[in-house]
């Protein structure tokens, strides 16, 4: 930003600096033909005063009137050139300074813009180091959450194996105490049976030889 201004104040310096010369012979020439003029004035006055001394100083009066009308004719041109000359160059000085105005204007606004852009900037690296360091605490407790969910899932394994284990070795059990009451009931009813047998053989009367 202030190197564009360092180029424009320097074109505008430069510019200024050619523009003075020709406004000074501007201003230096008309000023000459003004105490030309001037001064063919007086000789036309001092020749009127003496006109009566004879035919040379009508002849010197008349060519001195010519001299005197081209001269006004001249400067009354060149002032007239001059003048749009000042006219031409006052718009342009105008024209150069509302240019000035206004990119002092936009210089003025692209540096708000870019104070504002770099607030902009700052806030948006400093959510960005905010999030960065939120992520890394998340990324450590994503650690933390794996490292128990693993954990949880290998006691949830060894239990479930112990808890299969324990239901096997029941089942045996189970089925042992069922294969005893199998045995003990096949023996009671073997036992009943040889004791009905008994009982029965016992109760049947006895025949004797008379």
């Amino acid at each position: 930003m202030a190197s564009w201004k360092n180029h424009v104040r320097a074109q505008l310096q430069r510019r200024n600096q050619k523009e003075k010369h020709p406004y000074e012979g501007v201003y230096r020439s008309l000023s000459q033909l003004e105490e030309r003029f001037e001064i063919r004035q007086q000789f036309l006055e001092d020749v009127q005063s003496t006109s009566s001394q004879g035919g040379e100083n009508v002849r010197l009066l008349q060519l001195g009137l010519r001299e005197s009308e081209h001269l006004a004719d001249k400067l009354s041109q060149t002032v007239s050139d001059l003048t749009t000359v000042l006219h031409l160059k006052d718009a342009e000085l105008q024209h150069w300074q509302s240019r000035v105005s206004h990119h002092r204007q936009e210089a003025l606004t692209l540096a708000k813009t870019s104070n504002t852009l770099k607030t902009t900037l700052y806030q948006h690296e400093y959510t960005i180091e905010q999030q960065t360091k939120e992520l890394a605490t998340l990324h450590t407790e994503q650690s933390g959450l794996k490292e128990a969910l693993s954990q949880a899932w290998n006691e949830k394994e060894n239990l479930l194996r112990r808890w299969m284990e324990e239901k096997k070795q029941e089942a045996d059990r189970l089925n042992k105490y069922n294969d005893a009451q199998e045995r003990w009931q096949r023996v009671a009813k073997r036992l009943r049976r040889h004791l009905y047998k008994n009982g029965k053989k016992a109760s049947e009367p006895v025949t004797s030889n008379s």
